[in-house]
């Protein structure tokens, strides 16, 4: 147990957590809503801090990043807790108990500790992953500096849902992100996320154009749900609007998972139709997850239209670029690290 970050003392022995959007108002003995954060006499402590619940070495194409160092490694980990309730989500073992007073367990390991197995597996950056790294800032902030002081490259897979002061307190540590855009519906994020758009939106705006992170985008595409084409459109129109063309947007195929099993898997036509909407709207960088043969993983240069990283699965292939620009026309490629 480690006294937390970024709260203040209300009135009594209630205090306020300032570390996401929820702004949880924490009694004495309670919880925030991401189950990890709990208020001992007035003080709000992290249960979850070098309790480390899940790690391993992944190609950074799993997070996913297709535009930052393609086909290095990077040390992932996280801790238990989120302080979203995604109906459909795929990591409910990991994110959900603790929401409902479960235990918050997990391996012991010290920022120390984890930058040390990083170096030894030859990583290039550590991820903050899996559950959402904002309810494990105390672990994330105290590891990315030292990363930083290896040479690591720093990188969070979040929902996008943390704090103006939270933002500012990692502005200077994080190199990449990639951000869930779980739909362009506020009714969506309160009703099966139990969270909201506005957040979301206005982090991802400053995330790309005040921070000078790399930023990629995911959207999960639940049929039915978040699929439409009205409600796709606004989506590609933030995107390229607010976020810039060379935002690499990616869309992953759902699978039935947690409290959504008779929803049904996305059709692969669902998929392509999104993808085309967000060529069409001019976004340079669109791809298709968890579609096994799909070719929608490939990078393609936006000049000429020649590949210039081919991938399966996980695995990328520098075919067409020296220097980060296209071997045949010379267009360059957005991102960092690309060859």
């Amino acid at each position: 147990m480690h006294e937390a970050r970024l709260w203040r003392r209300l009135r009594g022995d209630t205090v306020q957590c300032r570390l996401c959007n929820h702004f949880c108002v924490v009694g004495e003995g309670e919880r925030g809503q991401c189950g990890v954060r709990e208020n001992r006499e007035g003080t709000l402590m992290a249960l979850n801090y070098g309790k480390i619940a899940a790690i391993n070495l992944d190609p950074v194409e799993k997070k996913p990043l297709y535009h930052f160092h393609p086909g290095s490694r990077t040390y992932s980990f996280a801790t238990a807790g989120c302080n979203f309730s995604c109906a459909f989500c795929q990591n409910w073992s990991l994110s959900q108990p603790q929401r409902e007073g479960g235990r918050v367990a997990g391996r012991a390991m010290t920022p120390g500790d984890l930058v040390e197995e990083a170096v030894k597996l030859k990583a290039e950056s550590i991820s903050y992953t899996y559950s959402e790294p904002t309810i494990f800032f105390e672990v994330m902030q105290d590891t990315a500096r030292l990363a930083a002081e290896q040479g690591l490259a720093n990188i969070m897979v979040s929902n996008g849902f943390m704090s103006p002061e939270c933002l500012d307190e990692l502005a200077s540590l994080i190199d990449a992100a990639n951000v869930d855009l779980k739909s362009f519906n506020d009714d969506f994020y309160r009703d099966i996320c139990g969270a909201r758009l506005k957040p979301v939106l206005e982090n991802l705006v400053r995330i790309r154009h005040d921070l000078g992170w790399w930023l990629e985008v995911t959207t999960l595409l639940v049929p039915g749900k978040n699929d439409s084409p009205e409600e796709l459109d606004r989506l590609t129109d933030f995107l390229v609007d607010e976020l810039g063309e060379d935002t690499p947007w990616h869309i992953s195929r759902f699978h039935p998972d947690y409290r959504m099993n008779n929803t049904s898997v996305t059709g692969a036509e669902a998929l392509e139709a999104a993808w085309a909407m967000g060529r069409d709207k001019g976004l340079k960088y669109v791809y298709i997850g968890n579609l096994p043969g799909s070719r929608r993983q490939r990078t393609q240069c936006s000049g000429c239209g020649a590949t210039l990283v081919d991938r399966v699965g996980f695995s990328p292939v520098v075919t067409g670029l020296s220097g980060g620009r296209c071997l045949r026309c010379g267009t360059p490629l957005a991102g960092v690290g690309m060859g």
